[in-house]
């Protein structure tokens, strides 16, 4: 059984949509493994609106091959955020080094 999405629906993977993503032309964030890639399924042979109603994220070289399905509402909420600055903690190096105090009680520099 498929993890419920909001409001109680299934979310539809891309076979359950009918989608090849060997067929699709992926854009992709930089070069090498880790990369992000994205596709816009649509255009005629969907009978859609040209960058359609989903969209498919995935990892370059993720060896399971896993690929997340946004729908059209939910993608257009996601880069709302980046562009309002929502994710930009999660681009923070997350080991920060401290600052201690010095035996005068000043600031001395980490490392």
């Amino acid at each position: 059984m498929m993890p419920s999405a909001a409001g109680g629906r299934a979310k539809p993977t891309a076979a359950d949509l009918g989608i090849d993503p060997a067929e699709l032309a992926w854009e992709r964030s930089g070069d090498g493994d880790g990369s992000l890639e994205v596709a816009f399924p649509g255009g005629p042979q969907w009978g859609r609106w040209i960058r359609g109603d989903w969209v498919l994220l995935r990892v370059a070289g993720d060896p399971a091959g896993r690929i997340l399905v946004f729908d059209r509402n939910e993608w257009e909420c996601f880069i709302d955020g980046i562009r309002n600055g929502e994710f930009d903690d999660a681009s923070e190096d997350p080991v920060k080094p401290v600052a201690s105090a010095g035996p005068d009680g000043t600031e001395k520099p980490a490392g």
